[in-house]
């Protein structure tokens, strides 16, 4: 039966039999599930990668507004780019440990007060100039500077200096922070030559593919380089195409006809019956990730509370999951924080659908009755139209004259989100809870997409990062949750899983809660089986 069972599975590996297929026959022979698929994910990796071919991406949340520069990536199109061109310092592994990148090693001080980082020698940049210290330097300074509209511009304010010593880049906080590698994880951080200074768009860095072709909202390409220093664990395929398709019935076409291998944002609602389809595989995995609706507090009717606190309780999360998620993920508690955080305070009550407070803090509000307009669109998040249509309805039975103004994907991320008072967008969460309130929450962060600008906030977060008893970090961090819960801009109805969906002739796909796609790595991690 081993053997029988070793064949088949190599069948699979090949893409001459599904997975489904595999398990089903495994079954007959005696064999569970979980043993079946454990058979399955030792012989692929067994089998090793395979180069060459071209590997495509059909991905939403891309834009004819987007550009290759890492401060000003906002969405997921542009992500899947910096991800094929560039590295960080250090990357965030799907078990949660620190992988390391563009730099070999970290040493933090006993008050994590300073940091160092040794940087590898010899990596090129796709224009073959050398990485050095000074260009991870140069990098950190761009990303540190108010007119780079930087989206990390939050995470580096707690930076009180930077230098290179040596082989080295120092890092001293003006507090201390044990999180610091993983905030030097975050994607905007990519190191570039003389930290793109000259040209932030150039799309040069140390990743395993160049540029081939670039055109937003359209398609991107990618071709592998022979000079990559890590080329046994990334950039397998010759060439990767990125196809922008925001339309989520047109990206399922694309994966069952074979057109491209692989799709982000799988709409919950047909993603049962997709993995239903033969020669391929639906790939869900729980995470930080969350979708929202987001209000400017410092704008009017959103500077008042009780209007805020009116639209929270008019919200039925329990239907929305079920409704929008199809099971695919959790209630929400407007605060960015859920369990996938190790610090994570599950006391904190969840804010119940309450029509008889939404109607009372509504009254108390004093709003003038004329409509309240959410921004809404379908590359917002999968099933934000339908989730906004919900929100209307109870809302509406709640007194409360909510009003959806659809708008079109392109242009969302430049023209709505925040920019507009009130509208739907997503969050891919992050690693600790440190770097996810300091991109968004922080007063001086770029992307405070609700305004939240609380000096007692911001006292709790720099007295947290300090704070070395994780008693006494926790106790803090539930205080934050609860005032951002109670006084905060965010609505918060769901923490959604990662839904995509892969080719059963795709290699070395894994699971990873850090993102969508293995936290957007698929296209250079994975590879095609012939």
């Amino acid at each position: 039966m081993n053997d029988q069972l070793k064949h088949l599975s190599e069948r699979v590996t090949k893409g001459l039999m599904t997975r489904r297929e595999f398990v089903g026959r495994a079954a007959a022979l005696g064999v569970t599930a979980a043993v079946a698929n454990s058979m399955l994910a030792t012989a692929a990796k067994a089998a090793g990668p395979v180069k060459g071919g071209t590997i495509k991406l059909g991905a939403s949340g891309g834009e004819s507004t987007n550009t290759q520069d890492p401060a000003l990536t906002a969405s997921e199109v542009p992500l899947y780019n910096l991800r094929h061109w560039g590295e960080t310092l250090v990357d965030v592994a799907a078990d949660g440990s620190i992988e390391y990148r563009m730099a070999e090693s970290v040493e933090g001080s006993a008050d994590a007060k300073k940091w160092v980082f040794k940087i590898r020698k010899g990596i090129p940049f796709s224009n073959g100039q050398d990485m050095t210290p000074d260009d991870v330097l140069k990098t950190m300074q761009r990303h540190s500077n108010e007119d780079s509209q930087s989206g990390a511009l939050g995470i580096m304010r707690g930076i009180e200096n930077m230098s290179v010593d040596g082989d080295n880049f120092v890092v001293e906080l003006a507090a201390g922070n044990a999180d610091l590698p993983y905030l030097m994880s975050d994607y905007h951080l990519m190191i570039q030559p003389g930290g793109g200074m000259d040209n932030p768009g150039a799309g040069i860095g140390t990743g395993p593919y160049t540029i081939e072709f670039d055109e937003p909202g359209v398609r991107h390409g990618f071709k592998r380089r022979d000079d990559y220093w890590d080329s046994e664990n990334r950039g397998h395929a010759e060439f990767s195409e990125q196809i922008v398709l925001n339309d989520a019935t047109a990206r399922t076409a694309a994966l069952q006809s074979g057109q491209v291998h692989m799709i982000n944002r799988v709409d919950p609602k047909v993603a049962g019956l997709l993995d239903r389809a033969p020669n391929l595989t639906v790939k869900s995995v729980a995470g930080r990730g969350h979708y929202v609706f987001i209000m400017h507090i410092d704008t009017a009717p959103f500077d008042n509370n009780d209007l805020r606190l009116a639209l929270k309780y008019a919200i039925n999360r329990e239907e929305m999951v079920d409704k929008i998620l199809r099971g695919y993920g959790t209630v929400g508690n407007d605060m960015p924080i859920n369990g996938g955080y190790p610090l994570f305070d599950d006391t904190i009550p969840q804010r119940e659908f309450s029509l008889e407070k939404a109607a009372e803090h509504y009254k108390k509000s004093g709003h003038d009755g004329s409509p309240i307009i959410l921004r809404t669109a379908d590359g917002a998040f999968p099933g934000a139209v339908d989730a906004a249509a919900l929100f209307q309805q109870s809302a509406q039975a709640a007194g409360i004259p909510l009003e959806i103004k659809r708008e079109p994907n392109d242009g969302y991320w430049s023209e709505v989100w925040n920019v507009q008072p009130f509208c739907a967008s997503y969050w891919g969460g992050r690693p600790v809870q440190d770097q996810m309130y300091s991109t968004a929450y922080l007063s001086t962060a770029d992307w405070n997409d609700t305004r939240w600008k609380v000096p007692a906030f911001d006292e709790m977060l720099l007295a947290a990062r300090a704070e070395i008893d994780e008693a006494k970090r926790k106790e803090i961090y539930s205080k934050m949750g609860r005032m951002l819960r109670d006084e905060g801009g965010l609505i918060l109805p769901m923490f959604n899983d990662f839904v995509g969906a892969v080719a059963n002739n795709v290699g070395g796909y894994e699971d990873d809660p850090n993102g969508p796609l293995m936290n957007n790595k698929a296209p250079i991690k994975c590879w095609i089986n012939a």
